[in-house]
């Protein structure tokens, strides 16, 4: 069963496990989900990371990045390297310009939702060949909508997405999976994390709210006549966003 990580490199590192256990199950389109502010700062250090999982691919491996001068960024700063290093093209320039037939495997950093139709595009002409989406931001709302057209959208291809690996720490909870187990919800204590919950399809909304408010009162009621509780200590979101701003200074 998977632990909740205690820092972002526990993360990244069990988020390549579970990407490579899903990767040789056999998984086409996978999404790695790191649900913490400012994560997309780290965008290239992750994408660096993670092309060792691919570098079986070779020269075959094509990593994407949303526009030309992400792209142009990481090329500069990476340096010559065996995989091609592209973006996901434009409006002048569609995304089946940008990859070729000799590609194997596919890489792509950041996608937002504006971005969701040419990755919903890439998936299609990839065809057998693996997609890892890498710390993805498909679902904005305020992009994609919440009528007919993202109904249609979330039917015809963000569902066909799997998460190889969910983390999302909240103020005093955490919502984990880690493929191919479960989706979990854990909740903080004094200590340590306590497993709370374990569903079949990503908790959120109310769903979250009820398991979290029902693990809570539980808690509480079992503990209404014991002794005041001591102040815990600050959170793992607490600490991951102390970190991302120490990174920004």
């Amino acid at each position: 069963m998977p632990q909740v990580p205690s820092t972002l490199e526990e993360a990244v590192e069990q988020a390549k496990e579970a990407t490579k256990v899903a990767l040789e199950a056999g998984c086409g389109r996978i999404q790695v989900e790191l649900v913490v502010p400012e994560i997309a700062l780290q965008a290239q250090s992750l994408a660096l990371e993670f092309t060792s999982l691919l570098e079986d691919y070779g020269s075959g491996l094509r990593v994407l990045f949303p526009d030309t001068g992400a792209a142009a960024l990481a090329r500069r700063d990476w340096g010559e390297t065996v995989f091609q290093v592209s973006d996901l093209g434009s409006r002048f320039i569609p995304v089946d310009m940008k990859i070729s037939e000799e590609d194997t495997a596919f890489l792509v950093v950041s996608p937002s939702a504006i971005e969701v139709n040419s990755v919903e595009k890439l998936c299609n002409l990839a065809g057998d060949r693996p997609v890892v989406l890498l710390i993805p931001q498909l679902e904005d709302v305020s992009v994609v909508g919440i009528g007919l057209a993202a109904r249609q959208l979330r039917e015809r291809f963000l569902s066909t997405l799997e998460s190889s690996y969910y983390f999302r720490p909240l103020e005093g909870a955490v919502v984990l999976r880690s493929y191919p187990s479960l989706w979990q919800v854990w909740l903080e204590g004094e200590e340590d994390y306590q497993l709370i919950a374990e569903e079949p399809q990503k908790p959120a909304g109310e769903r979250l709210d009820l398991l979290i408010a029902g693990a809570v009162t539980g808690n509480s009621d079992e503990n209404e006549n014991a002794q005041a509780p001591k102040p815990k200590k600050p959170g793992l979101l607490t600490n991951m966003q102390r970190f991302f701003r120490a990174l920004s200074q």
